[in-house]
């Protein structure tokens, strides 16, 4: 199954082979299959082309991919741009919520891991 240039895959439940698609998460997929009336435990590979279409439509009503990353792209542009705090701290790769990051932001700073060896360093020769 193909939804929005994405393919599904079709060994995955309904509910969770959804969420293959950026800006569906579990609760929206659940609440598009409850709307279009199909089991969210049906798997992809059974579901037939009219509840196919059913769901292409309910997705059409969410902001989903392209124009989902534009938003966002968008937003934090704009934070950027009126030089916000948030603003900067996304311009300097740092975590943007309040973190600490003494430690435990390793992921957003490239896991920069700097320990001590032996203490002792090895003499130049001359």
């Amino acid at each position: 199954m193909r939804i929005a240039g994405i393919n599904i895959p079709n060994e995955k439940q309904a509910q969770f082979g959804l969420t293959a698609i950026y800006g569906i998460g579990l609760s929206t997929a659940r609440q598009i299959l409850t709307l279009t009336g199909i089991n969210p435990q049906k798997k992809v590979k059974d579901i037939n082309a009219e509840e196919e279409n059913n769901i292409r439509k309910a997705v059409e009503g969410f902001k989903i991919e392209g124009v989902l990353k534009r938003k966002v792209s968008g937003d934090i542009k704009r934070l950027r741009e009126i030089k916000s705090y948030r603003g900067s701290r996304h311009t300097k790769r740092l975590p943007v919520r309040g973190q600490r990051t003494k430690t435990n932001s390793r992921t957003i700073r490239g896991n920069v891991r700097k320990t001590m060896a032996s203490g002792r360093r090895t003499a130049e020769k001359t």
